[in-house]
């Protein structure tokens, strides 16, 4: 983070590496557990989060958010709200007209796409879509305000259920396109129908991966501000880089003239990856009224306005010989998209057709896709954006082919595999798999749970008429693209390392990784790096933090930084000692001729001696990364649970994974990852799932309606690795962020109705709470 930016504030300024750290660690620190450095000032609660800030004569924005699903605008009337105590402006659509659309990648290029606005005109098509702003003096004074606004909305069919929304005669949310689809997309490779056509069993199955609400720590937030009459905003954010260029597009303005701050955020998974209408909002209204101007999102805003993730059903077909040998998978998969879509939100549903055949030889593979337009909240990208929903596809699938032959699930896993041999592998979608050994991450997995002992131990508890189950699941998935990132390298005036990174993390321990690395690759102690980040404004980029991008882009780009440096140093040194570069040798923070140690500096000195010669400008140094191509992290994972027939809960006895992220920099930050990751993911099986009533109602909007499970509800998560390096960075290393989650929830699915085999149940829908477990029990007892 940056120092001295924010008005009337005076920061603390992030601590220098190794300030609490408890063990001095000296290089190579590449692999070790090294403590985070940015968990003391955490703790203490000495983190600056958006609402930290609080500048001198700031005022606060509140957006009043349509109650109802679709409704068109009959009446919106703000010259009440305005004459209220301490409002000083209050805005509709009809005021920002000056400013653009957001803009939106479209996956397709035949179908109209809707304009994103910053606020609703006209008409509103969700319940929580913003309609109108107000600022004033405090945010109590605003809300009060807002109970002035005379507000009409004339209510219009609602249509929440995919399926209905492309039936004919259905409720139209732009009817100008005259049909709901957003979007088709249909891929299609290798010999499907013949594979179809000879094949010994054909396993169908509808498979739902429900809608899920984000639901981070911290709900989103900005504060803009004009600084000399330049605007600077300070968000919490995935991407600082992508919201400058956002509000500078909408403001129309250059970027140049846009200044993002992003210090400590809590939480993003991946909905807070865009820039949303709020923070464009903010940033006019800051402009306009040369004052600061606060938002901050409530947990009843954020459930209802944040984008939501997942949202797909899938109709599934897996075509195999009797031996289980995988042929051809064909799918049709429905995306709820909601409302509209929403900046990196179209992208999500194609992945699927991309990795369906997840880990395994399928030659054929085909899939039909549809995203649709509903009267919810828009969905977008959530921890995994996609590659959960493909995995989900295949490995339920995978268990459903075992249990229609009657095979251990393993088995028919370890059948299917892509042999390491086959590495770089093209799958039948035409996705080039970097690396991999998927054997031996089953295997390993296999071996760590003591497998055979756990399938005996089952057999024991059913035969005392318990229901215990076993789920395994394997995942692949694509991460780290989106373009090059941006680094700078520089040595310090007191012989410290500085690195600017573009990368903005929440959560991921970017100041304690990227230092690892730079103090690898330049020679010195990790506390003498400090790694900086949050500010467009310094000589730094990315794309953003999502996609499990940042290890291998953004690190990478660190990585090469430090190189750089070293060999400006060492060519510093050798002009100071009247050597070769090639003989000079950087160890432990000094610099000396090789062969002849009294002749050494430390850094510091060098650093005296670049100034005193004129040569400062070589004390610094940019690198970027650019990748080759994507990486392909993978894993396998099990749970071992059993299921109260009586009551329909599930408990997890056990959970094992072994994941491959390639070369890891720092175990201990992994092992965090990992653990938050599955506990999102079985989550998604267990526990979470929006809910919409018949009129486009969100039943599940806070923290008492929508489930999030606690510590107490989770096991010990018990973890391993295998590692394969990737060649598509100097550090063979390739991202861990949303593994977790995408192997974890079919895990967790497959163990439960694994569990549930004995009495018939071969499918439930998530999440499978007891309520829908009990449910299915007694229905499976009176057909009986």
């Amino acid at each position: 983070m940056f120092a001295g930016r924010s008005p009337g504030i005076e920061p603390s300024g992030p601590p220098i590496h190794g300030e609490d750290t408890l063990v001095e660690v000296t290089p190579p620190v590449f692999g070790a557990s090294v403590r985070r450095v940015e968990d003391p000032r955490l703790i203490r609660g000495a983190g600056r989060f958006v609402d930290d800030i609080r500048p001198a004569g700031c005022l606060h924005a509140v957006f009043l958010r349509s109650h109802l699903a679709h409704a068109t605008i009959a009446r919106l009337g703000l010259d009440a709200a305005r004459k209220a105590p301490g409002v000083v402006a209050a805005w509709s659509a009809a005021d920002f007209e000056d400013l653009a659309p957001l803009e939106i990648e479209a996956p397709v290029h035949d179908r109209p796409l809707p304009e994103r606005r910053v606020l609703a005109a006209g008409r509103s098509r969700y319940v929580g879509e913003a309609i109108a702003m107000l600022v004033a003096e405090s945010r109590e004074l605003a809300a009060d305000a807002m109970e002035l606004v005379d507000l009409e909305l004339e209510p219009q069919p609602v249509v929440t259920d995919m399926e209905q929304a492309l039936a004919k005669n259905a409720a139209l949310l732009y009817p100008d396109f005259g049909t709901n689809l957003a979007f088709a997309k249909e891929s299609k490779h290798g010999q499907v129908k013949r594979a179809f056509d000879r094949a010994a069993v054909i396993v169908k199955e509808r498979i739902v991966n429900q809608r899920l609400i984000p639901s981070a720590l911290e709900p989103r937030g900005a504060l803009a501000w004009l600084d000399d009459g330049r605007l600077t905003i300070e968000v919490s954010s995935q991407s600082a880089y992508g919201v400058r260029d956002a509000i500078a597009a909408s403001l129309g303005i250059d970027e140049d003239d846009v200044r993002v701050i992003v210090e400590d955020v809590g939480g993003g998974f991946g909905s807070k990856g865009g820039c949303v209408g709020e923070e464009i909002a903010v940033a006019a209204a800051a402009r306009r009224l040369g004052r600061p101007v606060k938002w901050i999102e409530e947990r009843t805003e954020n459930c209802a306005g944040t984008w939501h993730g997942r949202g797909q059903l899938q109709d599934v077909e897996l075509a195999a010989q009797r031996d289980g040998t995988v042929l051809a998978v064909r799918s049709r998969v429905l995306a709820d998209m909601g409302a509209h879509l929403e900046p990196y939100s179209a992208f999500v549903p194609t992945v699927v057709a991309e990795l369906q055949t997840g880990c395994y030889r399928i030659a054929a593979s085909q899939s039909t896709l549809q995203a649709v337009y509903t009267n919810a909240t828009p969905t977008g990208p959530y921890r995994g954006a996609g590659r959960p929903e493909a995995a989900f596809l295949i490995e339920r699938m995978m268990d459903r082919l075992a249990g229609e032959l009657d095979l251990d699930p393993v088995e028919v896993r370890l059948r299917n595999f892509i042999r390491p041999s086959d590495f770089p592998y093209t799958n039948a979608a035409g996705s080039t798999y970097d690396s991999g050994d998927y054997q031996a991450s089953l295997k390993r997995l296999i071996e760590l749970a003591d497998y055979p002992e756990l399938r005996r131990a089952q057999t024991t508890a059913r035969q005392e008429g318990r229901l215990q189950g076993i789920g395994v699941s394997t995942y692949v998935e694509e991460a780290a693209g989106f373009a090059e990132d941006r680094a700078t390298a520089r040595l310090e005036p007191n012989g410290t390392i500085t690195i600017i990174t573009g990368s903005t993390p929440h959560g991921q321990g970017h100041q304690t990784t990227w230092a690892q690395l730079a103090a690898d690759a330049f020679g010195v102690a990790f506390d003498q790096v400090r790694v900086l980040y949050g500010d467009t404004d310094q000589p730094a980029y990315a794309v953003g933090t999502f996609g499990s991008r940042s290890a291998a882009i953004s690190g990478a780009a660190v990585h090469e930084g430090a190189v750089r440096l070293k060999r400006k140093v060492r060519a510093l040194a050798a002009a100071a000692f009247e050597a070769a570069p090639a003989d000079i040798v950087v160890t432990d923070g000094r610099v000396h001729v090789r062969g002849v140690p009294a002749r050494s500096m430390t850094l510091t000195d060098i650093a005296e001696w670049a100034a005193g010669a004129g040569r400062t400008d070589e004390l610094a140094v940019k690198a970027s990364f650019d990748p080759p191509d994507t990486v392909f992290p993978f894993g396998a994972h099990l749970a071992y649970v059993e299921v109260d027939p009586e009551t329909g809960s599930v408990k997890v006895l056990r959970y094992v994974a072994v994941d491959d992220c390639g070369p890891v920099i720092n175990p201990m930050i992994v092992e965090g990852q990992l653990h938050g990751a599955i506990a999102q993911g079985l989550a998604q099986a267990l526990y979470e799932g929006v809910v919409y009533d018949q009129e486009g109602q969100l039943l599940t909007g806070n923290l008492t309606t929508y489930l999030l499970p606690t510590a107490a509800d989770l096991p010990t998560f018990e973890t391993d690795r295998t590692e394969t390096p990737t060649p598509h960075n100097p550090m063979g290393v390739k991202g861990i962020g949303e593994g977790g989650t995408t192997g974890s929830t079919p895990a967790v699915a497959n163990a439960v109705l694994d569990a549930l085999r004995p009495l018939g149940i071969r499918q439930l829908d998530m999440p499978l709470t007891p309520f829908r477990i009990w449910d299915a029990i007694r229905s499976s007892r009176r057909s009986r």
